[in-house]
């Protein structure tokens, strides 16, 4: 049975375009009898009057299946509910936002939204445990469905630099924990290479502990890549995460990972990373030791990171969502 899918995209803008690339590997894994379009709302999500125009603009662009790819929530008002899926993809909004605005956008972006749409996927089971404690839903309504990693990065093979390795950090926003990090590394003989605008206290920190690290930021995805393959060691030890998809990333070039033990870490790295308390700086300096000192540790790290890949391929995951569409025309 065909079935034509509409994905429902915010109006492109520079620097985000993480939900635009995850669904687009997605289409591309997608079997032959879902047929996928996009569309891209005309308007920034900004202002009252901008997103009601909104709502009411998507009324005639609906097909079989309408997609609510992330971030714009509220476009599900004045849509065809049977027909309409919703992803969420992390809570963290709610997290930065106490009082009124906080109750405003908890019932605009997730309360609302969450009754006109016929399912919600979530991109990890700790996702949907959060959304359960925010508003009153049947958890058969939220269906676990992962993010993909992209078919642009791809196994690349690297000696180890035992004189001195570059540890590979992935963001700069509070949540990326780069504080701690860079306390963990002081007086270890290794590079920081640092993804993402560097703040003062940052900059203060790498000048007080003296280390070694290059930055680069707005880099074309080609260009992530390239520091993944010139990494030894890549660092995730975020403090909150919706999903975490460096670890997988890592998982795909073929390099040892630290990440988290809080939120959905443990969930997408499985066996395949050393997990540390991201709070406890003793502990993500004790792990970095024992990669850089332990090659029978970096290559178990390395083999159980190939096999953990395979649960996020974007025809695996494609597969996913093409049964949740054809459950829903039947």
């Amino acid at each position: 049975m065909k079935i034509n899918v509409v994905y429902f995209f915010r109006k492109p803008f520079t620097d985000y375009f993480s939900i635009e690339e995850l669904f687009g590997n997605i289409r591309k894994g997608m079997p032959k009898n879902i047929e996928v379009s996009n569309y891209c709302l005309k308007r920034e999500s900004k202002g009252l009057l901008n997103r009601i125009l909104s709502c009411f603009e998507v009324i005639g662009k609906q097909g079989q299946v309408n997609h609510i790819t992330g971030d714009i929530h509220f476009v599900a008002f004045l849509m065809n509910k049977n027909r309409t899926v919703l992803t969420i993809h992390d809570l963290e909004v709610l997290k930065r936002l106490t009082g009124l605005a906080r109750k405003v956008i908890k019932f605009f972006w997730f309360t609302l939204p969450a009754r006109r749409v016929r399912y919600i996927t979530v991109i990890s089971e700790f996702t949907k445990q959060e959304l359960l404690k925010v508003i009153t839903i049947n958890p058969e309504k939220i269906v676990v469905i992962h993010n993909c990693i992209s078919p642009a990065i791809k196994a690349f093979p690297k000696e180890f630099n035992k004189q001195k390795p570059n540890i590979l950090h992935i963001g700069t926003a509070h949540n990326k924990n780069l504080e701690r990090l860079i306390e963990a590394v002081d007086g270890l003989p290794v590079k920081l290479t640092i993804l993402g605008h560097l703040r003062d206290n940052h900059k203060e920190l790498l000048a007080k502990y003296n280390i070694d690290f290059d930055n680069f930021f707005n880099l074309p995805y080609q260009e992530v890549i390239r520091c993944y393959h010139e990494a030894d060691l890549v660092s995730f030890v975020s403090l909150y995460e919706g999903f975490g998809l460096p670890i997988i990333e890592a998982n795909a070039v073929g390099r040892p990972v630290i990440t988290s033990t809080r939120t959905s870490m443990p969930e997408v790295a499985g066996d395949a990373a050393l997990l540390v308390d991201p709070e406890n700086t003793a502990e993500i300096r004790n792990a970095i030791i024992k990669i850089l000192n332990d090659e029978n540790l970096r290559n178990e790290l390395i083999e159980k990171g190939k096999e953990n890949v395979k649960r996020f391929s974007p025809s695996y995951i494609a597969q996913k969502y093409a049964d949740l569409y054809e459950k829903m025309m039947k």
